[in-house]
């Protein structure tokens, strides 16, 4: 069961070959023999998950068509969910219970699929190894000793083992796109607004956005189908009509242009995972596509604009967790001063309250005009340069990531080299524009992710040239080994 994709799982469901109730409990029971190892959940909502199987199993036996009735998924743990547990991966809300469903995870219950739990994350999103929790770091299962990739890294490797069918993730500078690459599986990062962020715990208003992770573009495609469009609680949710994102899928390729950006492919890739990129873009070519080389010459400013940007974002946002309404509140304040100072310090871990510190010093009086101002200035540049190229090809290729997953705490004490990782993701969010990872091949029996860019609004697209590509090869289909306790 766990190895079949949502279409499948579905059609086995009508044909009543099985229950929702028994496709939960497989799940149900896979976490618990497996995730001792992988540490991909922080809550299991297991009584939940199963009154929500019974009662998709009734909507079944009424003729109910939606391919996501009865199937088992999860959230990553900022998707603020009514009367369960939403952390955000933090002790600052290790306690927090909301009373409201995120517009995100409410669409997916009304589209009948099972919620099993909340997934493990870098605290607040702030990471891109998801080693930054408070309830401890997420292992990849194809290698237990590398990162599975930050900071959804919980809902990538959840998949990835067969924990779950499919998971929701969110995208500040990469974060769906980078784990889903290291972890084998597919992972979209829609346009800025096509997805309501209500209920969203935020990191970077400007840049955040939820979106699916799932094994295939298919599944993606029925997972954006089902979260996709304007939320009147989201001042930022665009009005723009959503479509029906699988009609596309079987397209052929014909004619689609291909850009591949020179800035991708320079000292920073590993030479291997440029191999496997290119020979993948081979395969678009087989399939009708052609390449054009294009250029987008301020890719080198997205990690010094989105890190005056982002903390500057986050520095704002985070102020509300001050110990008062609710979250991680100190024991014995002497004062109101010393109330906020040791709930915010005993609450945060030292990478959110490093970012705190840059966003706070970044937006202070004298320093506005020199940091903040300008990294929106340059943000502006970097859109323009998709702008142009995307005028002059259909989508856009490269790497993910500049190698595969690395080790366990191999980066930890060196800040810029963490945020490196996140060099070809960045620039999207910067720019709003829809993005995705693919599987395209293997290093050393580590995955490697493809990324596909497209101009805004174009997920359609974007799914269907994936799903072609997963059509005629089968990188897709790998899992990872894993035994009780490996």
């Amino acid at each position: 069961m766990h190895s079949q994709n949502i279409s499948l799982l579905a059609q086995k469901l009508r044909a009543k070959e099985f229950s929702s109730v028994e496709l939960t409990q497989h799940f149900l029971d896979r976490i618990k023999q497996l995730d001792t190892t992988i540490n991909s959940f922080i809550t299991v909502t297991e009584e939940h998950a199963l009154t929500a199987a019974k009662q998709a199993d009734i909507r079944l036996s009424h003729g109910e068509t939606n391919p996501l009735i009865g199937i088992p998924v999860a959230h990553k743990d900022l998707f603020c969910t009514q009367n369960t547990l939403t952390t955000c991966a933090s002790k600052m809300l290790n306690n927090f219970v909301p009373p409201y469903e995120s517009t995100v995870t409410q669409r997916m219950l009304n589209s009948g699929s099972i919620m099993l739990g909340k997934t493990n994350m870098d605290e607040f999103a702030m990471g891109s190894s998801n080693e930054n929790s408070f309830f401890g770091s997420v292992k990849n299962p194809w290698n237990l000793n590398a990162v599975p990739g930050g900071s959804s890294g919980g809902s990538a490797a959840a998949v990835a083992a067969g924990l779950i069918v499919a998971a929701t993730g969110t995208d500040t500078g990469g974060s769906i796109r980078q784990p889903a690459s290291f972890c084998g599986i597919t992972g979209l990062k829609p346009t800025y607004g096509r997805v309501s962020r209500f209920g969203m715990i935020a990191f970077a208003s400007s840049l955040d956005q939820a979106g699916p992770m799932a094994r295939s573009a298919e599944d993606c495609a029925h997972i954006l189908n089902s979260i996709a469009g304007f939320d009147e609680k989201d001042s930022t949710s665009s009005e723009t009509d959503k479509e029906d994102y699988t009609a596309q899928l079987n397209q052929p390729l014909t004619g689609l242009k291909i850009g591949l950006p020179k800035e991708y492919f320079g000292d920073a890739l590993d030479q291997e995972v440029a191999k496997v990129t290119l020979d993948a873009v081979k395969e678009f070519e087989k399939l009708g596509a052609t390449i054009v080389d294009i250029s987008l010459p301020n890719l080198n400013l997205s990690i010094p604009s989105y890190y005056v940007i982002a903390p500057s974002e986050a520095s704002s946002n985070l102020s509300r967790f001050d110990g008062v309404r609710f979250g991680h509140r100190c024991e014995n304040p002497k004062d109101l001063l010393d109330m906020y100072m040791r709930s915010r310090s005993e609450g945060f871990g030292a990478e959110v309250q490093k970012r705190i510190m840059v966003g706070t010093y970044a937006l202070s009086e004298g320093y506005y005009d020199a940091y903040y101002l300008k990294a929106q200035k340059i943000r502006r540049l970097i859109k323009q340069d998709f702008v142009d190229a995307l005028s002059q090809v259909d989508v856009i290729m490269g790497p993910v990531a500049p190698t595969t997953a690395f080790g366990l705490n191999s980066k930890t004490q060196d800040p810029v080299a963490m945020y490196l990782e996140d060099i070809y993701t960045l620039s999207v969010n910067l720019a709003g524009i829809p993005a995705m990872s693919i599987p395209a091949g293997f290093i050393n029996k580590m995955p490697v992710g493809l990324q596909i860019m497209g101009n805004y609004f174009a997920e359609a697209k974007l799914l269907n040239v994936a799903h072609q590509f997963q059509q005629h090869t089968d990188w897709h289909t790998h899992t990872p080994t894993l035994t009780e306790g490996a």
